[in-house]
């Protein structure tokens, strides 16, 4: 299996941690998360952060690197992840990459040309001008007028990606959306993904988000707001932690908060699905299968020896 690296992706509450560690005690390996909430100190409930217990043993990274109150993208995320992916391989492992943020695990398992689009320092200059004096907000609703498609898949704190896709629209006149990006592979890989009915993974969710209500999410909410951290930072925009913060304004209900965390999660569980449909090679195995773990390791098998 030299050479390999295993991504077990998917939508949110299908299973991916369990199963991606017992893929690593099998192949004695480690754990990349590609988590876009759990790389923060202090956000456990809401993101389902695995405890030490349910680790196994397994090194995990990428788990509690930032605090809240800093921003963080896709690019940072492969600008750390890949030195770490490269070192599992050279120890003759097998990285197991485990998440459910898309754009990690692309950032990662490719290198991105978009289109061998150049780039134009002015331009960035300006927009990083602007982006200072009226806000990353402001930014973000001027690519929203001109790509709302880019616009929708990045969040207003990713300034860097925010300002290449103005800056594609300046160069070319077409969106970012519309242009053909090149991906090269940086590793050789399976991936996989657990495949649930729609309603069954749907009701895994709203499960789940009664689970974190009953473990104290709105209380978790409610210190990292008593310790500084504020509600407008990319930590807190996430799902389960910007609904709390509406209640803990009086905003909404107990009742509409627990409703609106379950919609807004199915909601990304589909957005999720749609995204890792695209990605090429991806094997989609049924959860009910006892022999899944064995099925993958042949696939890494096979793909090693290609």
């Amino acid at each position: 299996m030299k050479d390999t690296v295993l991504v077990v992706c998917g939508p949110t509450a299908s299973g991916k941690t369990a199963f991606a560690v017992q893929m690593a005690k099998r192949l004695q390996s480690e754990v990349i998360s590609a988590d876009c909430m759990l790389i923060y100190k202090g956000l456990t409930i809401g993101t389902a952060k695995p405890s030490e217990r349910e680790r196994c043993g397994i090194t995990h990274h990428m788990i509690d690197i930032l605090s809240p109150d800093e921003n963080f993208s896709a690019s940072d995320y492969a600008e750390l992840s890949v030195p770490i992916c490269e070192r599992i391989l050279k120890k003759g492992r097998v990285p197991v990459i485990c998440g459910g943020t898309g754009f990690y695990i692309q950032s990662l398992l490719f290198r991105r040309s978009l289109g061998n689009i150049g780039s134009d320092s002015n331009i960035r200059a300006r927009y990083e001008k602007i982006a200072e004096e009226k806000g990353n907000i402001f930014l973000h609703e001027k690519l929203t007028e001109i790509d709302p498609e880019s616009a929708a898949v990045l969040h207003p704190n990713d300034v860097k990606r925010v300002i290449r896709a103005l800056e594609i629209y300046e160069l070319t006149g077409r969106k970012k959306s519309l242009q053909q990006d090149g991906f090269t592979p940086r590793f050789s890989y399976v991936a996989v993904a657990f495949n649930y009915p729609r309603e069954e993974l749907y009701s895994r969710i709203d499960q789940r988000v009664d689970q974190m209500l009953a473990e104290g999410l709105v209380d978790e909410v409610s210190a990292l707001l008593a310790s500084g951290v504020g509600k407008d930072c990319q930590s807190m925009c996430g799902i389960g932690y910007k609904e709390v913060v509406q209640y803990l304004e009086n905003k909404i209900s107990y009742s509409t908060m627990r409703e609106v965390i379950q919609k807004n999660s199915r909601n990304y569980a589909k957005r999720q699905i749609t995204f890792f449909k695209k990605l090429p090679g991806l094997i989609w195995l049924d959860p009910r299968k006892e022999n899944n773990l064995n099925e993958v390791e042949d696939l890494l098998c096979k793909q090693s020896s290609k």
